[in-house]
């Protein structure tokens, strides 16, 4: 067996993990958001919002985050908990956001995620 080759590929899968679930929002603080009101935005295509998507959801993908959420949330101080798919789109829209001032931007990660956050489960 080639020891080395699996050491490199284990490193990355791990590094890879590691930087996915890095920035996103931890349950418990998702959770007491969401009991105050905060905001969920699916930034997925239209496409995966219609295939399917969380209760009192809205979408905006993440290629109209820019123009869109201005024009829907005037206040930038509202809180926002993203998703998508993988919780990569999710992750760039919250850098999006916050770089135009949006002060409580957070990222669920993935629908699956985000689905058993704002489920309870």
């Amino acid at each position: 067996m080639n020891w080395p080759l699996l050491l490199a590929v284990t490193v990355v899968f791990v590094a890879v993990m590691m930087i996915k679930g890095a920035g996103q929002i931890s349950v418990q603080n998702a959770r007491a958001y969401l009991k105050n009101g905060a905001l969920v935005i699916d930034v997925r295509s239209p496409g995966e919002f219609t295939a399917g998507h969380l209760t009192n959801a809205i979408n905006i993908p993440l290629d109209d985050i820019t123009t869109t959420v201005p024009e829907r949330v005037k206040d930038k101080n509202q809180v926002l908990l993203l998703h998508c798919a993988s919780g990569m789109r999710s992750g760039l829209a919250k850098n999006k956001l916050n770089g135009m001032g949006y002060a409580n931007v957070f990222n669920l990660g993935s629908y699956g995620r985000a689905e058993k956050i704002v489920n309870g489960r």
